[in-house]
């Protein structure tokens, strides 16, 4: 059964920062490409960022160059930093075990961020 954990997430004024981690288990995490997911009040799940078994990054354009996929697989765990948030980053963030642009695969209970002043 596919597991995942997200944490990490808070309240920050804007052009703060926030690293959120996402624990998987349940799968051979290193084969798998794993993709960040997130939900603003009364929005559909939006997606964020991908990073496949090899290491490759790809973002929406919104955040791209301010945020910051990456994985452990020693750890079984992907990781979103997050720089120079925006008041339009807060959301429910999910992590996801899918490729990019996939929204339906399994995720976690989510971490939720939320950016004010």
């Amino acid at each position: 059964e596919v597991l995942l954990v997200e944490s990490g997430g808070g309240s920050v004024q804007p052009g703060g920062s926030l690293r959120l981690s996402c624990a998987a288990s349940g799968f051979v995490f290193s084969d798998f490409s794993m993709s960040w997911l997130r939900q603003a009040p009364g929005k559909g799940l939006e997606w964020v960022s991908t990073i496949d078994n090899g290491g490759a990054e790809i973002y929406r354009p919104s955040v791209n160059g301010r945020f910051t996929i990456s994985r452990d697989n020693a750890k079984n765990t992907v990781y979103l930093q997050l720089n120079s948030l925006k008041t339009e980053d807060s959301a429910m963030y999910y992590c996801t075990k899918a490729n990019t642009y996939i929204v339906n695969g399994p995720r976690g209970q989510g971490t939720q961020v939320t950016v004010s002043s």
